[in-house]
Formats: C-alpha cells, sequence, structure tokens
C-alpha cells in the first residue's frame, strides 16, 4: 500500500480528453503568442514612426525594440508568481489568468493615443501594456506544457507536449498574415493611421474563443495526486506543510538548482535564433542594406513559419525515439552553421533566397523548440515543476530573447554588416551545446517520480525526506 510520500503514475488520461486538453493548450498558447509576436511585427514596421516619430529613422527602430525588449524583462516576475501559484494552486486556474491579461493588455494597445495626440504619454503607456504583456506570457508558457505533459502518454510525451510549442509558430503565423493582410491591401498612409490598430483588437475575439476552451479542460492528473498526497501529509503532521509545498521557488533552487541552469543555458541558442530569425528579419531585410519590401520580408516569415509549425510534431516524435538531447544538440549545431549562409542568402535580394533562409533556420530552430516541453518538464518534480520549468524558460529570456533584436539592430548600425550578427548567434549556438551537453537523458522519466534524485546524487532523496520529516514534525 503507498505512503502518503510514495510517488504513483496518475491514471492515463484517455486519448479523446488528451486531444481536447492539447487543443486547449495549443490554442491558448497561439493566442498568447498570437499577442506577443504582434507587437514585434509591429515595433520593426511602425512604432518607430508612431510613438518615435523625433527620431532617426534606425535610432527609432531602436528604441522601439527597446519597449519590445521590456516584455521580456516582465517574463521572470511572471515565471515566479505564475510558477508559485501554480504550483499551490492548479495549472488550469493560472492559465484562464494569464489569458486574460494577455488579450486585455493587447486590446488597450490597439486603443493607445500616438506621440502626435498626446506626445511623451504615449510610449510611455505602450511600455507599460508592453509589461504586462511579458509579466502574463511569463506565467503561460510553462502552465500550457505541464498541463499537456502531465495528462499524456508518457512513451509518447515528447510528441504531444510538442503541441502547445506549435502555438509559437502558430501565433506568428496568424500575427503575420493578418499585417501581412493589412499592408497588402491598405496604402502605408491609411496602414499607419488606422490599420495597424485592426490586428490588436482582433485579439478581444481570439480571447474570449481560448476561453470558452480552457474552462472546458480538467486540472493535471499528476498535479491532482501530488496535492492529494501533500494534504496526506500536511494531516499527518499536524498542519505543518514542508519546504515545496509552501515555497516552490525556494524548494527548486535548494533540488533543482542544476537543473534551472541547464534550462536556461539551452534556452539562449534556440530564444536569440528565434527573434533573430522571424523579428530582426523585418528590420534587415528592409533596411537600406538590402532594401526589400515590407510585404516580401513578411511574406517569407508567413511562409517560413507554417513550415515552423508542421515540423515541430515531427521534432517532438523523433524526441520520443532518439532522446531529447539528441534532437536539442541537433538544432542547436544547426542555427550556428546556418547563421552565416542566413544572412548571404538575404543579402542576395531575392525572394526565394530570403524564404529559404528564414524557413532552414526555423526548422533548425524546432529541433530545439520541439523536444524542450517535455525536456524541462521531465527536470522537476511535480509540486516545484511549473516553479522551475517557468523559471529556467523565463529567466533566461532576459539574457536572450530580450536583447537579441536590439543587439542585431545595433551591431548592424555601427558595422553595417551580418558578420557581427551571425556570430552572436554563434556564440549562443555554442553555449546551448554546453548546457544541453551537461544535462542528463530525461525521456524515460516518470513525472509522478521525479524528484531531488533527478538534480542530485541518488542519496539526496533520502536526506531531503529526513529534512521534510524534521521541519514538518511539532515541536
Amino acid at each position: 500500500m503507498p505512503t502518503p510520500d510514495s510517488p504513483a503514475s496518475a491514471p492515463p488520461t484517455p486519448p479523446g480528453s488528451l486531444r481536447r486538453i492539447v487543443a486547449a493548450s495549443l490554442i491558448g498558447t497561439t493566442i498568447e503568442w498570437y499577442d506577443f509576436f504582434l507587437y514585434g511585427s509591429a515595433a520593426a514596421l511602425v512604432f518607430n514612426k508612431l510613438f518615435f516619430p523625433d527620431s532617426d529613422p534606425l535610432v527609432g527602430t531602436l528604441l522601439s525594440f527597446l519597449t519590445y525588449a521590456v516584455g521580456f524583462a516582465a517574463r521572470p516576475v511572471g515565471a515566479l508568481v505564475f510558477g508559485h501559484y501554480g504550483d499551490r494552486l492548479g495549472r488550469k486556474k493560472l492559465l484562464i489568468l494569464s489569458l486574460l491579461m494577455m488579450g486585455g493588455a493587447t486590446c488597450a494597445i490597439g486603443l493607445l493615443p500616438t506621440h502626435a495626440t498626446v506626445g511623451s504619454a504615449a510610449p510611455i503607456l505602450l511600455t507599460a501594456l508592453r509589461l504586462l504583456q511579458g509579466f502574463a506570457l511569463g506565467g503561460e508558457w510553462g502552465g500550457a506544457v505541464l498541463l499537456v505533459s502531465e495528462h499524456g502518454d508518457a512513451r509518447r510525451r515528447g510528441f504531444w507536449a510538442s503541441w502547445p510549442q506549435t502555438g509559437a509558430p502558430a501565433g506568428q503565423l496568424l500575427a503575420t498574415g493578418v499585417l501581412s493582410a493589412l499592408t497588402a491591401t491598405l496604402s502605408d498612409d491609411a496602414f499607419e493611421s488606422w490599420g495597424w490598430r485592426v490586428p490588436f483588437l482582433l485579439s478581444g475575439v481570439l480571447v474570449l474563443v481560448g476561453l470558452w476552451i480552457r474552462l472546458s479542460v480538467d486540472e493535471s492528473p499528476v498535479f491532482k495526486a501530488a496535492l492529494a498526497r501533500a494534504e496526506a501529509r500536511k494531516a499527518a503532521a499536524g498542519g505543518a506543510e514542508d519546504t515545496a509545498e509552501k515555497m516552490p521557488l525556494v524548494a527548486v533552487l535548494r533540488d533543482h538548482w542544476r537543473d534551472v541552469l541547464i534550462a536556461m543555458g539551452a534556452r539562449m541558442a534556440e530564444n536569440i535564433s528565434y527573434y533573430v530569425i522571424t523579428a530582426f528579419v523585418l528590420v534587415y531585410a528592409t533596411s537600406d542594406h538590402v532594401g526589400l519590401g515590407k510585404q516580401t520580408a513578411l511574406n517569407a516569415v508567413l511562409i517560413a513559419s507554417a513550415v515552423h509549425f508542421a515540423v515541430i510534431p515531427a521534432w517532438g516524435a523523433l524526441s520520443d525515439r532518439i532522446g531529447r538531447r539528441p534532437v536539442y544538440l541537433l538544432g542547436a549545431v544547426g542555427v550556428g552553421a546556418w547563421a552565416f549562409p542566413f544572412f548571404l542568402l538575404i543579402d542576395t535580394e531575392d525572394f526565394a533566397a530570403l524564404l529559404l533562409a528564414v524557413t532552414v533556420g526555423l526548422v533548425f530552430h524546432g529541433a530545439m523548440y520541439a523536444p524542450q516541453a517535455a525536456f524541462f518538464s521531465e527536470m522537476f518534480a511535480t509540486r516545484m515543476r511549473y516553479s522551475g520549468a517557468s523559471i529556467g524558460a523565463q529567466f533566461s529570456s532576459v539574457a536572450a530573447g530580450a536583447p537579441a533584436p536590439l543587439i542585431a539592430t545595433a551591431l548592424l548600425a555601427d558595422y553595417d554588416s551580418a558578420t557581427p550578427i551571425a556570430l552572436y548567434v554563434i556564440a549562443a549556438a555554442l553555449l546551448t551545446l554546453v548546457a544541453v551537453g551537461a544535462a542528463k537523458e530525461t525521456r524515460d522519466r516518470d513525472l509522478a517520480a521525479v524528484g531531488p534524485t533527478s538534480a542530485r546524487s541518488p542519496g539526496a532523496a533520502t536526506e531531503s525526506a529526513k529534512r521534510t520529516a524534521r521541519s514538518a514534525s511539532p515541536r
């Protein structure tokens, strides 16, 4: 008979329910990433003129990307807050809250007055709403991937958990598609006057759809089983909670600090390469250095995002067969090796070459992004998994994705060459290779049984259990 502390695998989720849960996570993450990427595309195309009109065009773009980076700065705070309450209250409640916050902030951006109307108050309001977007997204990712990982079939966890990851290219596809349609049908003056507001306001409709679907899914069975065990321990200890229940962050840093560092390092190449390929490319391809049109650049990202969406589940399925680490390492090597060909192809000023550059870059990126959900989920114990996965993923974004378009734009302005930008991507790839190379393979782990032993020596679990028992004993 299992004791309150013994891990027990949760009953498998029926296939029909699992598909509904995957759909709920996918639609929710698509909406959230649509909102987030919409801002990035608008920052590259129009925000420099609408909110920073007194600046040189390239300087205005830098300032625009600076507000873009502010959203990343808020993501670790969102990871801490949502991770804490997600580990205490459950994944579902926090995912609904993150969706409402992100959608509300995006709609509000669509209603903002510009610099021409309210002066310097316009970029201040824009920055505040961007902070709210980042805070919400910081809590979204961990909950979405955990909800699927903790429901899914362990043998195909990499495949099922990769589906919420497709929300990123789906959101990019949706955001770029809406912007591309508007720029194709509206004059530049009409787009800059009111057209740019339309995709932000559309977010309100998408949020209502996502909310309806998310309300229909059940809480993670692995979390419910862990919560029941925690309640049993609490009752046996006379109402005392152990550290993992009271302060998941403390437990993560104590028992899984190595896994947090590995996750942060693993994110460097994935995050930096993605924002160079999808956000900075809109600046580089349309700059005087290359001279392609906005519509051409948007179309390339649009088509490449569709390919990205298709390959992510395939990479996730491959990680179930050969492991998370080999697939992740392949992606890191790929984006590093592709850095110079990426810019050389764009420099040809040919649409087909631009499309090839972006598509191949995103295919290699998918090899990192697809197994990431299962890989990070399998590193952490259940009652600290939301905190651990979110902290590892989002704290790295401050040093990776946040400054990536900003650094790339600054390097282009200083050197008028793509060479330093390619070296920047290669350096990130090397860092990720070191981090993932130091990780242990996680494919065969039972999520209900993952504990401190995954981060430390086998004897550490016994010592941790003794400390927990001592802290829970009445004095």
